[in-house]
């Protein structure tokens, strides 16, 4: 038996490839601000201040974002491309 899902409207997120030396600016939240890549591995990301110069080092928490319209949800693994 085959099940016919509906469309709908999905947020998709991504992790953005960030690379050390790209200049960040975080619109909103806790990390809101500019920020330097200073360093990343596959599950953190340090960054540096420019005004203060403090570094801090958290898991990776950067995505891309994007909104679809009629997009089948909810989805069979790796469906979304």
């Amino acid at each position: 038996m085959v099940i016919k899902m509906k469309k709908h409207e999905v947020i998709i997120f991504r992790p953005f490839p960030v690379q050390v030396g790209q200049k960040l600016h975080i619109d909103g939240g806790p990390r809101n601000g500019d920020w330097e890549v200073i360093g990343v591995s596959d599950r953190k990301i340090k960054l540096r201040c420019p005004v203060s110069l403090r570094e801090f080092e958290w898991n990776r928490f950067c995505y891309f974002v994007e909104e679809r319209s009629g997009v089948i949800w909810p989805q069979e693994k790796e469906q979304i491309v």
